[in-house]
């Protein structure tokens, strides 16, 4: 076996759970934007939703104080504006103007949905549990949106670093699950 000893700085990478994900919030006039890579999905009907969100960012303070976002799935053609959201802050930049990001009004919440993303989805926070221990949230998904045009949607997949993964091929093998 030629296997060697991996740094634990890196493991992230190995288990990037999902898409990168544009999180936006409202708070006192403000909205805000913010990439994501730490999410899980935790149940299936009614979709819940984990998350981490720093306690440094400007998002941890509008999710804890509203209870409300949107989690916007952007594809590959985004991945530039991902990045820059992801080197600025709120507290300093309006990311939506800055990056060319158009909002429009969410059904449920107060956040906005990102139009050029694929999908949108409109969460609440249900548990805050682990939010002092861990920044851990746990959203409830009320509303979902997808862009029906849009075929084969690629998405980014966070490794770490600043290197990303696109998703690309399917393969459709038998299952059990509806």
């Amino acid at each position: 076996m030629a296997k060697r000893t991996y740094p634990l700085s890196k493991v992230y990478g190995l288990l990037e759970p999902g898409p990168v994900l544009l999180l936006t919030t409202a708070h006192r006039e403000r909205i805000n934007v913010m990439p994501m890579s730490w999410h899980t999905m935790m149940e299936f009907e009614p979709p819940l939703v984990g998350c981490i969100v720093s306690i440094q960012d400007l998002t941890f303070t509008a999710l804890k104080k509203t209870r409300q976002c949107v989690l916007n799935i952007p594809t590959v053609e985004l991945a530039k504006q991902v990045v820059e959201c992801g080197n600025s802050s709120g507290r300093e930049t309006d990311k939506f103007k800055a990056f060319g990001l158009t909002t429009a009004p969410a059904a449920m919440v107060e956040a906005p949905l990102i139009v050029e993303c694929y999908a949108n989805l409109e969460c609440r926070v249900i548990d805050t549990r682990l939010v002092n221990r861990y920044n851990f949230f746990v959203l409830e998904v009320l509303k979902a949106w997808i862009d029906p045009t849009r075929k084969d949607p690629r998405t980014l997949h966070h490794e770490g670093r600043g290197i990303f993964m696109i998703a690309g091929e399917r393969i459709k093998l038998p299952s059990k699950m509806k």
